[in-house]
């Protein structure tokens, strides 16, 4: 099944000049998100993940139903201030400004073995740093995801552990 026929581009959002990728779409399929998820499974299932880790918040979307399939956990990563209990910080670099995403102190134990994952690679910066989180708090990063890559962008080349995704487009 294309995918990518189940995913709608929505003109000057959030902002002028802006094609959004709304996967709400695929998500209201059910045969459609079937077999993304499926997609995802089988391209991932070879890494044997103790965790998937999903980025807020279309990431949790993709990571939970994943996490299930393959028989793993699943744990948030998420814009400051959002998740209880002590939580370690990561600041990183935006095309303007910058941005903090936090994980749970316990939620990756050293050496668990993790996927990250997020519905959408545009320019790499947040999955790059959800990637580097990881790996402060001891996680073995084995992969990325997403459901789809903006190859125009040059995302891909932020990410520096196998990445796959389901749908790409080329502009």
């Amino acid at each position: 099944m294309d995918v990518k026929q189940h995913i709608r581009g929505i003109p000057d959002f959030p902002k002028p000049g802006i094609l959004f990728y709304d996967i709400s779409t695929l998500l209201a399929h059910a045969d459609a998100w079937q077999a993304t998820v499926r997609q995802l499974d089988e391209k991932l299932r070879p890494y044997r993940p103790d965790l998937l880790v999903g980025i807020e918040s279309r990431g949790f979307l993709v990571s939970a139903p994943l996490a299930y399939s393959l028989g793993c956990g699943f744990i948030m990563v998420r814009k400051r201030g959002k998740l209880p209990g002590a939580t370690i910080p990561y600041t990183y670099d935006l095309e303007y400004g910058s941005d903090t995403i936090e994980i749970q102190a316990d939620a990756i134990r050293p050496g668990q073995r993790v996927i990250v994952l997020d519905d959408l690679l545009a320019t790499g910066g947040t999955l790059s740093a959800a990637i580097r989180l990881c790996r402060m708090v001891g996680g073995d990063v084995l992969a990325a995801a997403c459901i789809i890559e903006l190859t125009f962008l040059n995302g891909r080349q932020r990410i520096d552990v196998p990445f796959t995704s389901v749908a790409t487009y080329d502009s």
